[in-house]
This record gives C-alpha cells, sequence and structure tokens, in this order.
C-alpha cells in the first residue's frame, strides 16, 4: 500500500454528488454547497471558475478542475456574466432570491441546464470529504487544480459522460467508481508534474529506500515500527534510514508515523462506534491510556471529544487568489 491509496481512500466516492449540467450562454453558477472538493471536467464549449477576490480562470473542452471547498465561488459562461442560480448545500438549487429551480431546469437523468440543446456540458462530482486523513490530501492541493486537455491523456471524461445519463441497476457504484478513477488520474497527472510542487510524502515515494519504509507504516501502522526495523527491511542503516527519512519526507520516521496513527485513529473515532481502547489497538497504541495521552498531545483535545465534535485549533484559512491556482501547461 502506498501514500496516494491511503490518502484516496478517505475521499473515495460513495453516493457522491454527480451531475451533467448542458447550459446556453448567458449562464453564471454560485456555487456555496460548502462540499470540501468538487471536480469538474468540460465536455463542450468553455467556463470560467472565479473565487471571491480572485482571477477568473478558464476551461475548455477537456480540461478538468478540482475545486477546494468550502468556500463560496462562481462558474459561468464569461467572468462578466452575474450569478443567476444559486447552489446550496445538499445540491439545492435556487434563484438568487430563492425560488426552488429543481424542477424547472431538470432535463432528465443527473441532466441540469438551461437548454437541452446547450452550447455547454459540464460534468460536475463533489466529494464530502470530512476526516483527518483526507484532510492531509486536501492541504496539499491548491484551492483550484486545473488540468488542460492537452497535458495528460485520459479516456475517463467521454467513459463518465456517457454513463451518468444511464438509469441502470447499480449505476451508482459504476459512477462512483468512474470518479475515483477520474480523480485518481487527474491527482497523478498533477503531482507529476515539476510545476505542480508535489508534497514530500509524494515524491519520496519514489525513493527505492524511503518509498519502502513508507509503504510498510502505510500498509501495517499497528506494528511495533522502530527506526531500526524500518532500516533492517529496507536493507540500510538505522542512521541512514533516519537521515534519507527526514531529508526527503520533511519529519523523522516515528514523528510521520505518529500523525498518520492519529489520523487514522481520528477518523476511526468518528466514522464507527469502537471503544477508544479498540481503536487504540487497531493504529498501535498498547491501550486506550496511551493513545488518549498522544491524541491529547498532538490534537489539544482528547479521543472522547473529539469524538463528540469538539473541534481542534484551527490553523489560518489559506488565501484564495490568483497565487493559490495551480495550472499545468503542457
Amino acid at each position: 500500500m502506498d501514500a496516494l491509496t491511503d490518502f484516496l481512500d478517505g475521499p473515495r466516492a460513495r453516493g457522491a454528488f454527480l451531475l451533467r449540467s448542458v447550459l446556453n450562454p448567458p449562464w453564471s453558477l454560485r456555487i456555496q454547497d460548502r462540499a470540501p472538493l468538487a471536480l469538474a471536467a468540460m465536455v463542450r464549449g468553455e467556463a470560467w471558475v472565479m473565487f471571491d477576490g480572485g482571477d477568473p480562470v478558464r476551461l475548455g473542452p477537456g480540461d478538468v478542475a478540482i475545486i477546494l471547498g468550502p468556500d463560496p465561488y462562481t462558474v459561468a459562461d464569461d467572468p462578466a456574466t452575474t450569478p443567476d442560480v444559486v447552489i446550496h448545500p445538499g445540491q439545492h438549487c435556487t434563484t438568487l432570491d430563492g425560488r426552488s429551480l429543481a424542477q424547472e431546469m431538470d432535463l432528465g437523468v443527473r441532466t441540469w441546464g438551461n437548454s437541452p440543446e446547450g452550447s455547454t456540458v459540464l460534468l460536475t462530482g463533489a466529494y464530502q470529504m470530512r476526516g483527518e486523513i483526507s484532510r492531509r490530501l486536501l492541504e496539499a492541493l491548491p484551492p483550484l487544480l486545473v488540468l488542460p486537455e492537452d497535458a495528460w491523456d485520459c479516456p475517463i471524461i467521454p467513459l463518465l459522460g456517457d454513463e451518468i445519463v444511464k438509469d441502470e441497476p447499480g449505476q451508482e457504484a459504476v459512477l462512483d467508481r468512474l470518479l475515483d478513477l477520474l480523480l485518481i488520474a487527474v491527482l497523478r497527472a498533477w503531482f507529476s508534474r515539476p510545476e505542480a510542487g508535489a508534497p514530500a510524502w509524494y515524491r519520496a515515494h519514489s525513493d527505492p529506500v524511503v518509498g519502502r519504509a513508507l509503504r510498510m507504516l502505510h500498509g501495517d501502522p499497528a506494528h511495533p515500527w522502530t527506526v531500526a526495523t524500518l532500516a533492517a527491511r529496507a536493507g540500510v542503516s538505522r542512521a541512514a534510514m533516519a537521515r534519507r527519512f527526514t531529508e526527503l519526507v520533511g519529519e523523522p520516521p516515528m514523528t510521520f508515523l505518529t500523525g498518520w496513527r492519529l489520523a487514522m485513529a481520528a477518523d476511526l473515532l468518528r466514522e464507527t462506534d469502537a471503544t477508544v481502547g479498540a481503536v487504540a489497538t487497531r493504529v498501535g497504541y498498547g491501550s486506550a491510556f496511551a493513545l488518549s495521552a498522544a491524541f491529547k498531545r498532538e490534537r489539544g483535545i482528547s479521543p472522547q471529544e473529539h469524538r463528540a465534535g469538539v473541534q481542534r485549533p484551527q490553523r489560518p484559512p489559506r488565501p484564495r487568489s490568483d497565487q493559490a491556482v495551480g495550472t499545468l501547461t503542457p
């Protein structure tokens, strides 16, 4: 198992929102659904994506964008077009004054818009990524990531476009998996480019020594790992493992392991009914007390408080500006 697999396991689509929009200009959608991550793929026509106060970014046919929430943003046929539709949490669609447009703009199976023959066709998917493991992935991405059509080669968008309008048994599972495949393909293409500034954990995965250590830590976090055991399995000295891991990942092996174990524990506490002791065993702590002590020390709250919904101290929000936009060139 590798780091990207683990980080993507959190945002895996399970009944994710997926829609085909067919639109004729002028149109402008104000997106304030607070989804942590949205994916938009242009099939036909063009669109502009704009965060408040940021520069508009163009999407052309075949381009794909990953947009991080929860801040609102606008998608329009032209940056000058005034929003006339608002998308609320739960994908509830209204006019600016609150009138529902759910029936008025319904064009069939998972299809929505202002014209059945619209010149613009856009596929969108929204993920509800709430876990600590997912947060690590989100923090590795710019608020707006655009992958141009000629920067990669991926057959998933046409396939998703064909499948999204079908209404057959098991179709939701098919669409979830296609959406996941598209997200993974975009992230792999993004992280592989030098200008993307891939996170250290992703770059380190290609190293023959540190990459192997990362796969071991991710594959079996409950194992009683030490730097010495990692080094022995990787075929290097303890000093070499500690030095190279810290150099490439940005933190020592045991610090990385602690963060990974606590992220897993945080998600298990929210997503399951397992006791703190059971969670502790699963992530590599010898007792509920040991996990509680580590959790409190690193996160400022206890496992019980985390499960109850108490928020850990938050980092300052990242700026929404043109400097926070990632665009690849072919």
